[in-house]
């Protein structure tokens, strides 16, 4: 099977198991996404949605934000881990918008890079799922599974980044994304795999993955 078939075999195969694809991280607008998903980072969407009310209760815009001192968005952000890091950025990325965007978040990639504590992959997912904007943002769960199914090399996630967006049709990325993570949470987690289900890698996957399943 070649990676053209392989990739068509993916979309037919997710769109049946996930039509809809609901962002997993809880928000309202750009802003609340942006911190959502700064949050996420070695944290699971589940925890963060708990922390997030708790967070946005005090301040849901960059303008309220920056009136919170460091500390008391570190104590309530703790839970997520790193939270010394990630409240300095929430704290610095909230003065940028307010005093270079009169508090707007910007739907811009290289713009959104340049904020505190915001990656290319935050701004993927921002730029995807809050204004619509085709990316293909990677984690762990869609480069683990590139890999697995002989899509990508898996030397980085860039590269995977890349070999995704050349085999899959741009109109799906944002959708796709999201199915692929979706499909390794359920069916191919990377603790406690669920080989019996992983049904994709048994039919395209490369064959050390297909050797996993046995």
């Amino acid at each position: 099977m070649t990676k053209k078939e392989k990739a068509a075999y993916v979309i037919h195969e997710l769109e049946k198991l996930y039509p809809k694809t609901p962002i997993p991280l809880d928000h309202t607008d750009a802003y609340t996404l942006l911190i959502a998903v700064l949050l996420s980072a070695q944290c699971t969407d589940e925890r963060v949605n708990k922390i997030t009310p708790l967070l946005f209760a005090i301040a849901d815009n960059p303008f309220d934000m920056v009136k919170v001192p460091v500390e008391r968005i570190e104590a309530i952000i703790k839970p997520c881990g790193l939270s010394p890091r990630k409240s300095k950025a929430i704290s610095g990325l909230s003065r940028i918008l307010v005093e270079k965007y009169n508090g707007e978040v910007p739907a811009d990639f290289a713009l959104l890079e340049e904020l505190p504590g915001v990656g290319h992959k935050t701004a993927s997912v921002v730029m995807s799922q809050a204004f619509g904007v085709p990316a293909f943002p990677v984690d762990t769960h869609i480069h683990r599974l590139m890999t697995r199914w002989g899509l990508t090399s898996g030397k980085n996630v860039v590269q995977t980044e890349k070999d995704a967006k050349i085999l899959f049709p741009k109109e799906l990325w944002n959708k796709l994304h999201l199915q692929i993570i979706f499909y390794g949470r359920e069916y191919s987690p990377a603790r406690s795999p669920k080989l019996d289900k992983d049904f994709i890698t048994r039919e395209i996957g490369t064959k050390s993955a297909k050797a996993e399943l046995k």
